[in-house]
């Protein structure tokens, strides 16, 4: 029900007792935030500052926001009224008005939120509890408050600056609840922004860290660091899109190093705008490779095109080239330094933001957690790489489908295999090419590739040949590519299978 109060015009600054945001709504320095805060560490609450939620067309903000995966969601409202601004106020609820525990309601704020829920889950999702957080008022000033506040604002539904009993006030609101949805569909459905989509349709919310990354503006020239599995890709994809909700007329571009990967994430993209249900047109994203970006500079100065291979000439350094407002890279360690240095080039006067696995000092954002899974097996076997790999694959076959297996060697390998598996299988293999995109080849099947080609490819199982010349770096972006099992064949154990061994000494069975 909607609420309404009228107050003693003796108060003219007191629109509505209710204003959904106020001009006090940054609660940096609130004593009672930092209880709060405390408080919801100590007591598995999860506590959000200074959100918005994207529904459709329209954003709404909320300044402060606890979820209690066993209760609901906790709203607040921030007001720095003292004693000497509420004594002398009287209040009346409006005709048919229910004076109630519930009378402290953002209208707004449930309604979205309530419209969120219908239309991603089918239900009214989960309770929503009202407080307002009294800075300047003390549990004694609110007895001498007219009745017709307290009844308007009930004591159960008001945080004092010097209250005792916060946690007690929250958990009052109803009998905890283990049958509740996890967090990850709660907050998921009301912040799309901070959620991560799985290729397996799991979902979870994105890490602190990977929340500040999303927030934050790209201001001049920064560095995002991560491992592997580090979630940079996805904290990525998230960012761009809130980049375009906030600056609707600013461009952004997104490199990935190959036309396959980039349409990997252009999939990706569509499918969190869908389940999102936010209004979004994805083609003023653009996301395209170095090559791509190279040849519209080129094209400029009548200069002769590249197909393959990346090459800077060096007249483009030498050029201006606004291209966008927003330039993020993602995989930048398989791209080259040449044009990472073409980049901040052409990016002098405008924002860039590099992604990268390697340590690097001036990284402004750094992912310092790995998701990769714990449960994934990975078995070194000292062996003949080529004999072995085909002996794996038709074991794997007996129980598997061929679309969970993926072979990354060097081209040769690759080709030697793909001639002997056509006789020792049924199923389809398929070279991949990440020069061309999705519509062009089918994943759907066994799949072998090199590894400057993998990126954005990954399978239940994973088939490492040819290690001897690869990076370490390499070898661990490869390895990342695998949800359940990675196995290295190798005939020689030089440093890197040595230190990888050290590193997962306790991944095998």
């Amino acid at each position: 029900m909607a609420t309404t109060a009228f107050f003693d015009m003796s108060l003219p600054f007191f629109k509505s007792i209710f204003k959904q945001k106020s001009p006090y709504d940054d609660l940096s320095n609130s004593k009672i935030l930092k209880t709060l805060k405390k408080l919801s560490e100590n007591n598995n609450l999860l506590l959000y500052e200074n959100i918005t939620i994207y529904h459709h067309s329209k954003s709404f903000f909320i300044p402060l926001l606890i979820l209690d995966p066993t209760r609901g969601i906790y709203i607040f409202e921030y007001k720095i009224w003292s004693l000497k601004d509420l004594k002398n106020a009287t209040a009346q609820a409006s005709q048919n008005q229910d004076i109630s525990d519930q009378s402290l309601a953002f209208d707004k704020t449930h309604k979205i939120i309530r419209e969120r829920f219908n239309e991603l889950t089918h239900n009214n999702g989960v309770d929503i509890f009202n407080f307002a957080l009294m800075e300047n008022l003390i549990l004694q000033d609110y007895e001498q408050l007219d009745i017709s506040l307290q009844k308007l604002l009930p004591k159960s539904k008001i945080i004092f600056s010097d209250d005792n009993e916060i946690l007690q006030k929250l958990q009052n609101v109803k009998e905890a609840d283990d049958t509740l949805p996890d967090v990850a569909h709660i907050m998921g459905t009301l912040l799309m922004q901070y959620l991560i989509l799985s290729d397996n349709d799991t979902m979870h919310m994105a890490s602190p860290e990977q929340m500040n990354f999303i927030d934050s503006e790209v201001v001049a020239h920064q560095t995002l660091f991560g491992y592997n599995c580090s979630g940079k890709t996805s904290a990525i994809l998230l960012k761009t899109i809130l980049y375009r909700l906030k600056h609707p007329d600013k461009k952004i571009v997104l490199i990935s190093p190959t036309v396959l990967s980039c349409d990997i994430l252009k999939k990706r993209l569509l499918n969190i705008v869908e389940y999102a249900i936010i209004e979004l047109d994805i083609t003023s994203i653009e996301i395209i490779t170095p090559i791509e970006l190279l040849n519209r500079h080129l094209a400029k100065y009548h200069k002769p095109l590249l197909n393959t291979n990346i090459y800077i000439d060096s007249i483009l350094m030498k050029k201006k080239f606004h291209v966008a407002d927003l330039i993020i890279c993602d995989d930048c360690d398989f791209i080259g330094d040449d044009f990472i240095l073409y980049l901040k080039h052409i990016q002098k006067n405008s924002n860039l933001l590099l992604s990268t696995s390697q340590t690097t000092p001036d990284a402004l954002f750094k992912f310092t957690k790995s998701f990769y899974h714990e449960n994934i097996y990975i078995e070194f076997i000292k062996t003949n790489p080529h004999a072995k790999a085909l002996q794996t694959v038709a074991k794997l076959l007996q129980n598997h489908e061929a679309k969970d297996i993926l072979i990354v060697s060097d081209e040769l390998s690759k080709k030697q295999l793909n001639e002997d598996l056509e006789f020792f299988i049924e199923e389809d293999v398929i070279c991949l090419d990440s020069s061309k995109g999705l519509i062009e080849q089918n994943l759907e099947n066994l799949l072998l590739t090199t590894y400057n080609q993998i990126s954005s490819i990954s399978a239940k199982f994973v088939i490492l040949l040819k290690v001897d010349d690869i990076s370490e770096l390499e070898l661990k972006y490869a390895m990342s590519s695998a949800k359940e099992n990675v196995t290295i064949l190798y005939e020689d154990e030089d440093d890197t299978i040595i230190n990888l061994k050290k590193h997962f000494k306790d991944r095998g069975k």
